[in-house]
């Protein structure tokens, strides 16, 4: 049976970046990961484990005041922040389809600020506090693609 969604929790940062290390490593060119939390719950944090994951030696740092920064590994990260943006049209304007359909890995932090504009297939990360170390992580997939990514990251959860 498919899954709708996949829950998982982390108690620590380290723990968080374990999370991303395990995504990076199943991603795959093309790839488009959606990272949706309030300010502070991780996002960058699991970014760089995605980094991680994906080989790339550099420090993912947040691109807020780049909107996105571009890391090589085993396949190139486009770490693309909307944070700083506020009318879609800002998003419309930067011309992210190089990044979006190239031959990288895509994770979009504040994405629900362009949900409109980016493509209709996905792994949405909702990201939540549950105390002062502690998120939840709902992983929703849209698209057969994610799917399997969800499939491939199952036992994650008899670890968390």
């Amino acid at each position: 049976m498919k899954l709708s969604h996949l829950d998982l929790v982390s108690h620590s940062p380290e723990e968080t970046q374990k999370i991303g290390a395990r995504i990076g490593e199943v991603a795959l060119a093309g790839d488009i990961f959606l990272l949706v939390g309030r300010l502070g719950t991780g996002k960058t944090c699991l970014t760089q484990g995605i980094a991680h994951g994906l080989d790339i030696k550099e420090y993912a740092l947040s691109p807020s005041f780049v909107i996105v920064r571009e890391l090589y590994g085993r396949l190139p990260l486009y770490h693309i922040d909307l944070f700083r943006l506020d009318h879609i049209e800002e998003i419309e304007e930067l011309g992210l389809d190089d990044y979006l359909y190239g031959k990288g890995v895509c994770v979009v932090e504040w994405a629900e600020k362009g949900l409109s504009v980016l493509p209709t297939e996905y792994l949405l990360i909702q990201i939540d506090f549950l105390s002062d170390t502690e998120r939840s992580f709902r992983l929703k997939p849209r698209g057969k693609r994610y799917l399997e990514i969800l499939d491939q990251l199952k036992p994650l959860t008899l670890n968390s």
